[in-house]
């Protein structure tokens, strides 16, 4: 099993990206999926997550300008980023939570000039 992220890229600040991750390989009933990052010097941290449910949680820092959604059929987890700031810059990893356990995506950077 293998989780690619990409849409990462340099925007300025205010600007939006949208980040994917897609898993391949057989994988099966993952509960959550989620974005982490992780700034230079900083330790990782959750972005956001959602739940098969579609039950969402976010970090405060990102509450109101990041969405989170998935496609469970396209093994698909998606970070929609709006009014991005310079502090949003960070290497971002998708992680999915699955019965057969966690697996993580490479990293896509995100860098937001100000």
């Amino acid at each position: 099993v293998q989780l690619q992220a990409s849409g990462g890229g340099l925007v300025q600040a205010g600007g939006s990206l949208r980040l994917s991750c897609t898993a391949s390989g057989s994988i099966f009933r993952c509960n959550v999926m989620s974005w982490y990052r992780q700034a230079p010097g900083k330790e990782r941290e959750l972005v956001a997550d959602i739940t098969s449910g579609g039950s969402t949680k976010y970090a405060d820092s990102v509450k109101g300008r990041f969405t989170i959604s998935r496609d469970s059929a396209r093994n698909t987890v998606y970070l929609q980023m709006n009014g991005l700031k310079p502090e949003d810059t960070a290497v971002y990893y998708c992680r999915f939570s699955c019965r057969r356990g966690d697996y993580w995506g490479q990293g896509t950077q995100v860098t937001v000039s100000s």
